[in-house]
């Protein structure tokens, strides 16, 4: 037993340690998220008619996009044929367009809505 033992230390190598790489973390903009939570708050004035919650509530807004020249946000709706959708686009937009100064482009995205995203289950 021993011998395997030594056997199994004999086969170690300590040439170079082993430390994990590290990967270089994510800078946060404090003023790019400060705008982001801005426009997300403002999104909360754009009710889903037919379920009487908003957009941020719903989770039908995926991602925020902001560069110095647009904003872009990413949004599902609830029904992929939903009545509203001209209307909640451009809600989305109008209210987007209330926060920041540049222009702003609305993204309608092919992911279907799921009521556990929101917390709701039925």
């Amino acid at each position: 037993m021993a011998a395997e033992i030594s056997d199994m230390t004999d086969q170690i190598s300590t040439d170079s340690p082993t430390t994990p790489e590290i990967a270089p973390t994510a800078t946060i903009d404090p003023q790019a998220r400060a705008t982001e939570l801005a426009i997300l708050d403002a999104l909360r004035a754009v009710v889903d008619p037919e379920i009487g919650m908003n957009v941020v509530e719903l989770a039908l807004i995926k991602q925020i996009i902001q560069s110095p020249q647009q904003t872009e946000v990413k949004m599902i709706l609830t029904t992929p044929f939903c009545p509203y959708a001209g209307s909640m686009i451009a809600q989305v937009k109008e209210q987007v367009e209330s926060v920041v100064e540049n222009d702003v482009k609305v993204t309608l995205l092919a992911e279907r809505w799921d009521p556990r995203d929101a917390g709701l289950v039925w």
